[in-house]
């Protein structure tokens, strides 16, 4: 056939292919039949290339040659590790996203879906948050380094589109969990950090110690759905402008729900203690996924006992492997 009417099969290059949302595409990928036929994915984890180098960065992309990127890739920490190095959390993410970016400019990539971070929201807003609101006001104080970093990503997709016409785009997950997690107690996201706490718990027989009252809520969408609708991102969505990955405003939940959720997920029957002594940090983070649901009203998310569900089993099954 002539090369004109039947494009090239993609080339996908995942960045941070070893984390989270890196794991759950590749599960997509290879385990859902998420890989059309003659297409390469390449999941690229750090040691293969420290993309804080540009000179790395691009030998990589030497290497691979891709189509499309997606761009998860990124420096990160636990909350009180962001609070005391803001600086070095902005400018490595900078760096990476800069590198990232102008590489697949400079070598033609025909799109990139960047992930940003709900942390990346005006701290002071009304909700329920959407799209439109990402610039309308400084990030939450204690992890502005890299909230700002994050939101240049944004700005430079609308920089490579107008200057480029450059397909460059983003999505904005909630509160992600699933297989392949950080469960570090101390530096973990929230679900992840409850489900090793509840386990230890469990093991040792002692009451399960939550920080903070349980009263904040929060959206929380399985890493296997994040990544189904990346798949979806990647082939299907043609704006700049990024989109919310989020479970309706109507599914949005206290802590303390979702911890009786891993309790009886892990069958656990002591005592929970909620800690008040420790910071609650925002109440609320309320986004709208309108927008997401204008373009795919059938999607149909996994329900939360469910996913916590799955979740747990993954983390006893692949204690040794798993990041804690």
């Amino acid at each position: 056939m002539d090369s004109q009417t039947k494009p090239e099969p993609m080339r996908v290059l995942v960045t941070g292919g070893s984390g989270l949302v890196g794991k759950a595409i590749e599960h997509v990928v290879k385990q859902e039949g998420g890989c059309l036929e003659g297409e390469q994915w390449n999941f690229l984890c750090s040691k293969e290339a420290n993309l804080v180098d540009l000179q790395q960065t691009r030998a990589v992309f030497e290497k691979y040659r891709p189509t499309h990127v997606i761009h998860l890739a990124a420096k990160v920490g636990g909350l009180y590790l962001h609070m005391k190095e803001n600086l070095h959390f902005l400018r490595d993410n900078l760096r990476i996203n800069d590198n990232v970016l102008q590489t697949s400019h400079e070598r033609g990539v025909t799109k990139v879906v960047s992930c940003l971070s709900s942390c990346i929201f005006p701290d002071k807003t009304t909700y329920p948050i959407d799209e439109s609101m990402i610039h309308n006001g400084p990030p939450h104080d204690s992890n502005f380094g890299y909230s700002h970093a994050k939101r240049m990503i944004d700005i430079q997709n609308r920089g490579y589109f107008v200057q480029h016409g450059r397909r460059y785009t983003a999505v904005i997950p909630t509160n992600v969990y699933g297989p392949y997690d950080n469960f570090n107690c101390e530096n973990g996201h929230v679900l992840s950090a409850l489900m090793h706490k509840t386990y230890a718990a469990k093991k040792e027989g002692t009451p399960l110690q939550v920080w903070g009252s349980g009263t904040p809520r929060r959206q929380f969408i399985y890493s296997l759905d994040v990544a189904r609708l990346f798949l979806w991102v990647l082939r299907e969505y043609d704006e700049i402008d990024p989109i919310i990955l989020s479970v309706g405003e109507e599914e949005e939940l206290p802590i303390k729900d979702a911890v009786e959720m891993i309790a009886d997920a892990l069958d656990f029957k002591g005592q929970i203690v909620f800690d008040t002594s420790k910071s609650d940090g925002q109440m609320k983070k309320t986004a709208s996924n309108a927008k997401l649901r204008r373009y795919l009203p059938d999607f149909t998310f996994t329900p939360l006992s469910e996913g916590i569900k799955k979740t747990c089993d993954w983390f006893v099954n692949n204690y040794d492997i798993a990041r804690t």
